[in-house]
């Protein structure tokens, strides 16, 4: 019989994995059906800057709760389904996701023992400037929105990370221990 902490962090797994499936797709078709948006700045990014910024940090949750071979696993289907989802974006959104997830993942995991936040927003750093440098040069082949493909990116990113940092403090105030990785 599972504990309720055991439950509970395989609740938080599944949440937190199904929001990063979620985030790709909605990045990809952003992408094909809205355009461009503002990101602030005066600085414009392609519609599904904000659910790339999210995926980032979404795949360091996934990784903190049901560990690194789930989110190796997550890595290759989201670059899989970013694929599947946008053929005419297929190549520049799967290169781009491949790359940078995977970028992420070597930024964070090292990271992790100087702390969530730190190797979180480290990996975000540079997952958003490889997630754009590679999606524009691929899908437009120009770099002219890379500021604000980068700065959306770390825009959203920021945001899920003080997200996820009260989820995590609200996790400890009620005495479960949820996570896989230390730290």
């Amino acid at each position: 019989m599972r504990t309720s902490a055991a439950k509970w962090r395989a609740a938080l797994g599944a949440t937190a994995l199904g929001l990063y499936v979620a985030t790709i797709w909605l990045a990809n078709y952003l992408v094909q059906h809205v355009g461009f948006v503002s990101v602030g700045f005066g600085l414009q990014a392609p519609a599904g800057v904000y659910c790339a910024g999210a995926a980032l940090v979404l795949r360091n949750a996934v990784q903190r709760v049901m560990g690194r071979p789930v989110s190796v696993a997550a890595i290759v289907v989201g670059a899989g389904l970013s694929y599947w989802i946008s053929p005419s974006l297929a190549r520049a959104s799967a290169a781009a996701f491949l790359f940078s997830e995977t970028a992420d993942f070597l930024v964070y995991t090292p990271l992790t023992r100087r702390g969530w936040t730190i190797a979180s927003t480290c990996g975000a750093v540079v997952g958003a400037a490889i997630d754009s440098l590679i999606f524009l040069q691929l899908a437009f082949h120009d770099l002219s929105f890379w500021k604000g493909q980068f700065v959306g990116k770390l825009e959203m990113a920021l945001v899920a990370i003080v997200l996820w940092a009260l989820v995590e403090r609200w996790a400890r105030a009620s005495g479960g221990r949820i996570l896989a990785e230390a730290g």
